[in-house]
């Protein structure tokens, strides 16, 4: 039976993208606090939240997934 294992470039690849969400999480946060306002800064806020938690889904799952081969 096949495993559902990923090749390591694939996981690198993954784990950028997690990076990548990071960091447009903390730029759509600062850029928010210092600029916006009103029910915009809330819709901000709760993208750059969404962003962070996708960002920890896929690390946590990455890097539980253990050593690849």
């Amino acid at each position: 039976m096949k495993e559902l294992t990923t090749d390591p470039l694939t996981n690198m690849w993954i784990s950028f993208f997690a990076m990548g969400l990071m960091f447009i999480s903390v730029i759509v946060t600062i850029i928010t606090k210092e600029k916006a306002k009103g029910i915009l800064r809330y819709i901000l806020l709760t993208f750059s939240f969404i962003c962070l938690v996708v960002a920890g889904i896929i690390v946590f799952f990455t890097v539980f997934a253990g050593p690849t081969e």
